[in-house]
């Protein structure tokens, strides 16, 4: 069960900044353009988006820390496995336990070191430049998503401890879309495009 809230809580929040930074970012750039057209520049001046960058660049500082973590739990960490992939057997297992808990290890490390630098940061009056919000709200994103992630690689260790398989992303898969569907439209594009050919 709190691995599901964690999993949605994750995929939401991944979603939402995305999402929220590529409508400020926008918002920004009609701005700059309007600002340009004499008729419209009177009005578009008084308005103040100054922030807009500082808050796209917060977003995708979080984004990026939960969605290393989602990047843990689904296997879309690129990975160098040359060595992994001569090994069978025990010394494999003994090795990927030992990669995966070596990751745990320094994520909660980072975790750590970063709740306590958020803890003295916090007893501070820094505030950012433009939004002017408390620095250790930004800097939260650090202990939050580096514990999410140790959290996600003990997860994957024990998975891998019980059952021997790792998580695997399938680059062919679109999350939401049915495989038969695609294998459908793939099939319906190929024989137009073979139509069309003759």
């Amino acid at each position: 069960m709190i691995n599901r809230i964690l999993n949605h809580l994750e995929e939401w929040l991944i979603a939402f900044l995305i999402g929220a930074a590529t409508f400020v970012i926008f918002l920004a750039v009609v701005h700059r353009y309007l600002s340009g057209i004499p008729v419209i520049q009177d009005y578009t001046v008084q308005i103040n988006m100054s922030w807009a960058q500082e808050l796209c660049i917060f977003m995708f500082v979080w984004m990026a820390k939960f969605g290393a973590a989602y990047g843990v739990r689904t296997g879309i960490h690129v990975g160098v496995d040359v060595v992994l992939r001569k090994l069978k057997g025990r010394p494999y297992k003994a090795l990927v336990l030992f990669g995966l808990l070596a990751g745990a290890l320094f994520t909660g490390t980072v975790a750590a070191l970063g709740a306590n630098f958020v803890w003295h940061i916090a007893q501070t009056d820094q505030t950012s430049a433009d939004l002017e919000i408390p620095m250790w709200w930004v800097y939260a994103c650090v202990p939050l998503g580096s514990s999410l992630m140790s959290y996600r690689f003990l997860q994957v260790a024990w998975s891998f401890f019980k059952t021997g398989e790792l998580p695997h992303h399938d680059h062919a898969h679109v999350e939401g879309v049915e495989d038969d569907v695609l294998e459908e439209a793939f099939a319906g594009g190929a024989t137009a495009n073979k139509t069309n050919k003759a």
